[in-house]
């Protein structure tokens, strides 16, 4: 059986408590191109699709996520810089869901013994569509609210 290298995925499977964004979009630069006269870097064009790649940085809500895995880095791949959706919540960070998610498998080889890790890729970001169900607490109050 021949594996995909790139799985296609609903944003609910690497993300199924839903996820924030924690910083700006920025474009991911392109480190095996040459600089540019002015010294600068290019950005990075995606292979498959001849878009720009941009990236951003996203809290995953997962509670039992460890402390290296809460942030992760989700690349976007379009012609011009993503805005982010209006963040109408009231908190610092903005609940966002990706559209197009593709996840490919990598080995990390820094440390003391490699390990296989995940790079998604989007093809959009979009406020989400469906909000998430309030926990209610044995106490009878509701966790979102007291979060």
């Amino acid at each position: 059986m021949a594996m995909p290298r790139r799985l296609n995925m609903k944003f609910d499977g690497p993300f199924p408590n839903g996820a924030y964004l924690v910083g700006e979009v920025g474009p991911v630069l392109d480190f095996n191109a040459g600089k540019r006269p002015d010294g600068s870097m290019p950005q990075k064009i995606d292979e498959e699709s001849g878009l720009p790649v941009w990236t951003v940085p996203v809290l995953d809500a997962d509670p039992e996520a460890r402390k290296n895995e809460k942030t992760v880095n989700v690349k976007i791949l379009a012609k011009h810089q993503p805005v982010p959706p209006a963040n109408e919540t009231g908190l610092p960070f903005v609940p966002v869901e990706f559209v197009g998610l593709i996840a490919v498998p990598w080995i990390d080889t820094n440390g003391p013994r490699p390990r296989l890790q995940w790079s998604l890729t989007a093809s959009e970001m979009i406020a989400p569509q469906t909000a998430a169900p309030a926990k209610t607490s044995t106490t009878g109050t509701n966790s979102k609210a007291a979060a």
